[in-house]
């Protein structure tokens, strides 16, 4: 044969688990039924190539048999054995209603026929149904007597075998997700049935039957039910013998993949590649009759699946599928051969190295009856849910082969040409594994890259992976609002692939008055941003009139691990695999949200809206005073003229006020500047729309300080508004943006003498507000008597005081 066959794919059933099931019914070979391992078995016409049913079970299927004299199918759940009527499916099989769209039969509870939890594997023996089961610390075989009336009403039982549970016996085994082995075997004397032998029953000859069994199950003819447990063992119990009990024949030490048995041996298979012959063998001349040899052969594993063939022992190895030739020889009528009865393993000897078929990822194989005597065929599954019919050459056709007619030639060819497109599949299948697999890894070493070099700057400012934002007022509906463009600047060497989002948290500093102030948070996934790459997102950031100032906003980029790996390798890692890597933090205050309206030389237009504002509120509020509109709050920050010429790089002959106006307004500060062109101002007076709505005025006029014989010149910046939120929060904008001006500042000692600038008394002024504050805030710790609208008014007018009798920045 020298491994040819021929592989035909009869349906697709999708992936299998571990527990795949195949059976082929005896009466009706063509009808063959599995299951993927979930809660469902199909019925198939492997003649036909149909799918007829599909039976739906309440809970995964462990096992099934199938009686085909009374056509029920047997399927064990977690929860009990279910028994279906094949007769409506098999009959729509064999009439003309035949479809391709399968008939879908829905199985309830009042089909339950055995309730027992656990149930592992189920075989029919005459009018008994076996089950195995688990109860710690024994392994459970219960025969029940099949109801005559009703296969829906329950079964009776009336046997039960136990056996130790013997655990961590078996190394380097999938015991625990594999299932006991359970077969018939029948003394090669009694009398076949009409329909043949189904699936899990065998034939013995006589004289091993009697040297395995006992002479008592060989004289009542009784069927031996055999298992093959997990855990290696091999046991037995006859049926029909009274008192008897469940016994261990042999141990594989490793995990039952197979028993078969052939007229002449009995065969078991282990996972780890381990076959076991047992035959009868001649004895000695002083013993006289036979004895029960075990030879034991090692084969290339794991063994996935088996399948006994008369001589033959198929078996796959999940990567390739092998025959072994087995050296059986019955025993009925042979003579004696001198030189026999030596040591069985000499035996081991007359095992051939097996031959590889070259078909690939077979999980499940099973004889299947051939309509040519020149064939012999398998049926198996694929791990990707394939059922194939497998045909190969009878052993014994090969010396022949080198004449072949053309016709066979042609057959050779196409299973040569069949057996490289298998390869060919496995290969690629391999190669997109590997790929897949490679790019992960780049992958991940890309994400670790990133990590370590966000991590390492102790600056967030000087991150290669940055963002920064523009601010801008729009208008919806007659509302204006404050939106945010945020731009997220690559500066690495690193790609930030697809799976990194960019997270955004907004949290003003303080709460407004409407009970606003909890944080914001904002997701922006991205999929690719290459080095020196930009990428921007836009964001609402307040309403008009609704937010405070300053509002912080805090950077961050993520990414899951779940892109790259599967589910359970995550589910191991901290923070569900979810890395979170900060970036800048950006702030946003009220000289970014201001609206300038008009250029200076129209403030006194736009400051007048202010007071009419004003008077209308008090209107409505019925205080009905004139005066309260007219309110103004100022506050003003004096800087020196060189420091300012220094910093800002100025010639002489410019503005030095227009121009500190110009940087306050376009500047870029804590990485937000206000969007659009540079403004361009007339003079150094500039009235703006704060965000609370109220009209904000802001000047920058240049003056002397000091005595007339040594002065200095300085830029009183000044603030002036009707609301005292709005000048406060200006205050604090500016106040801000000369500090990272001062940061800049060369370093440069004044000629001015401190004496002649009144600075002195500035200090002294100073000091004694700094005791008034302190004092303040004790009052208000230990309330001694203080009201808080004194302590409200005591630290208002200390702060009124600073405002109007500032320090000079020199």
């Amino acid at each position: 044969m020298e491994g040819r066959c021929v592989v035909e794919t009869l349906a697709e059933f999708g992936y299998l688990s571990q527990s795949c099931i195949l059976k082929v019914g005896s009466s009706l070979r063509n009808i063959v039924f599995l299951s993927t391992g979930d809660d469902e078995v199909y019925v198939f016409n492997s003649q036909d190539r149909n799918l007829t049913a599909i039976v739906h079970f309440p809970a995964p299927v462990s096992d099934l048999t199938v009686d085909d004299d009374k056509q029920i199918l047997y399927v064990a759940c977690w929860k009990g054995v279910y028994g279906v009527s094949l007769s409506p499916l098999l009959c729509r099989v064999q009439s003309s209603e035949a479809s391709s769209c399968p008939s879908h039969v829905k199985v309830s509870g009042e089909h339950f026929v055995i309730r027992e939890e656990g149930v592992s594997a189920l075989l029919l023996v005459n009018s008994a149904l076996l089950n195995v089961t688990r109860k710690d610390p024994s392994w459970l075989l219960t025969l029940y007597k099949i109801a005559e009336e009703s296969i829906f009403s329950s079964y009776e039982m009336f046997a039960s075998f136990k056996i130790p549970v013997v655990s961590n016996t078996v190394p380097h085994s999938t015991e625990e997700c594999r299932r006991p082995l359970l077969l018939c075997v029948h003394s090669a004397n009694t009398a076949a049935p009409s329909s043949g032998l189904s699936s899990g029953h065998v034939y013995l000859e006589v004289v091993l039957f009697k040297l395995l069994f006992g002479i008592d199950a060989a004289l009542t003819k009784s069927p031996v039910i055999f298992c093959g447990l997990p855990d290696g063992r091999l046991c037995f119990v006859p049926q029909r013998v009274p008192g008897c009990q469940l016994r261990v024949l042999h141990s594989l030490e490793q995990l039952v993949v197979f028993v078969g048995a052939s007229a002449g041996c009995l065969v078991a298979v282990g996972e780890q590649g381990r076959v076991v012959l047992i035959t009868s063998q001649q004895g000695r001349p002083e013993e006289g009759g036979f004895r029960a040899a075990f030879t034991q052969v090692c084969v290339p594993g794991p063994v996935v699946c088996a399948c006994l063939d008369g001589q033959s022992l198929y078996y796959s190895t999940g990567s390739d599928l092998l025959v072994l030739d087995l050296p059986l020889r019955s025993t009925e009528g042979s003579k004696p051969v001198k030189g026999e009865a030596k040591s069985s393993n000499k035996q081991a000897g007359a095992f051939q190295n097996p031959t590889s078929l070259n078909v690939c990822r077979v999980s499940t194989l099973v004889q299947h009856a051939s309509d040519n005597a020149d064939k012999a065929q398998l049926l198996g599954l694929s791990f990707r849910g394939q059922l194939q019919r497998i045909s190969l050459p009878v052993r014994g056709q090969d010396a022949a082969s080198s004449n072949l007619p053309s016709i066979h030639v042609g057959r050779s060819i196409r299973d040569v040409l069949a057996a490289i497109g298998d390869i060919y599949e496995r290969s690629s299948v391999l190669k997109a594994a590997i790929k897949s697999k490679n790019q992960t890894m780049l992958q991940l070493n890309q994400v670790l890259n990133i990590s370590f070099l966000l991590n390492g700057g102790a600056d967030c400012q000087e991150k290669p992976i940055r963002c920064h934002a523009t601010t801008s007022w729009s208008t919806m509906l007659q509302k204006d609002s404050l939106n945010l463009k945020c731009i997220l600047e690559n500066g690495s060497c690193y790609d930030l692939e697809q799976g990194w989002t960019l997270n955004i948290t907004v949290s003003p500093l303080c709460r407004s008055q409407g009970g606003e102030g909890c944080s914001s948070h904002f997701s922006f996934p991205f999929h690719n941003l290459p080095p020196r790459g930009k990428v921007d997102f836009s964001l609402p950031l307040a309403s008009a009139g609704e937010s405070s100032y300053p509002i912080t906003l805090f950077c961050s980029l993520t990414f899951p691990f779940s892109v790259l790996l599967r589910e359970e390798a995550v589910s191991g890692l901290p923070d569900g695999g979810l890395i979170s890597l900060p970036l800048n933090t950006l702030t946003v205050d009220w000289l970014h949200a201001l609206q300038v309206k008009s250029p200076a030389d129209a403030a006194s237009q736009h400051c007048n809206i202010d007071t009419i504002q004003a008077f209308l509120k008090s209107r409505l509020s019925g205080e009905g005073g004139g005066d309260a509109g007219n309110v103004q709050h100022s506050a003003s920050i004096k800087v020196s003229s060189e420091l300012l010429r220094d910093t800002l790089m100025l010639r002489p002959p410019s503005n030095v006020g227009l121009s500190l106006l110009q940087w306050l307004l376009c500047e870029r500060h804590k990485g937000v500047k206000v969007q659009g062109d540079k403004v361009v101002l007339n003079n150094s007076v500039v009235c703006a729309r704060a965000p609370n709505g109220h009209i904000i005025k802001l000047t920058a006029k240049e003056e002397s300080a000091g005595t007339e014989e040594e002065s200095l010149a300085i830029v009183e910046v000044k603030v002036e508004s009707s609301s005292m939120a709005a000048v406060c929060g200006m205050h604090h904008a500016v106040l801000h943006r000369i500090q990272s001006l001062l940061q800049r500042a060369p370093e440069k000692s004044s000629t001015v003498q401190m004496q002649s600038l009144c600075v002195r008394q500035a200090l002294l002024r100073a000091e004694t507000l700094l005791q008034q504050v302190q004092q303040s805030r004790i009052s208000s710790s230990f309330s001694g008597g203080v009201s808080t609208a004194q302590v409200t008014s005591s630290l208002l007018s200390a702060y009124q005081e600073l405002r109007d009798n500032p320090l000079f920045i020199i």
